[in-house]
């Protein structure tokens, strides 16, 4: 995902209002998030759909990562060959 460009992603939600639909194709067309204020402060972040997924699997990633540095930390571990041979065997009994 882009960074926000603070001269044009940052809109007041009264701006946002009135130019919704430009503010939308401008995100869609940038990849940018755009962040929405009120009374001058942030309330809302904008996102392209397809960024905001993007993220999501990042973030899902990222908890995979951390889980499994987890489980060795714990010991909960399978031997590579132990590994192997289980993968085998499933694939024999699969077909």
């Amino acid at each position: 995902m882009e960074r926000i460009d603070l001269s044009s992603d940052i809109r007041p939600l009264s701006d946002f209002r009135a130019e919704a639909s430009s503010c939308i194709k401008h995100i869609h067309n940038t990849k940018r998030p755009m962040l929405i204020t009120q009374r001058g402060k942030g309330v809302a972040v904008l996102l392209d759909i397809h960024e905001y997924e993007a993220m999501q699997e990042r973030i899902e990633f990222l908890q995979d990562i951390h889980t499994a540095e987890e489980q060795i930390k714990s010991g909960e571990t399978t031997p590579h060959k132990q590994s192997k041979e289980n993968v085998l065997s499933r694939l024999k009994n699969e077909s």
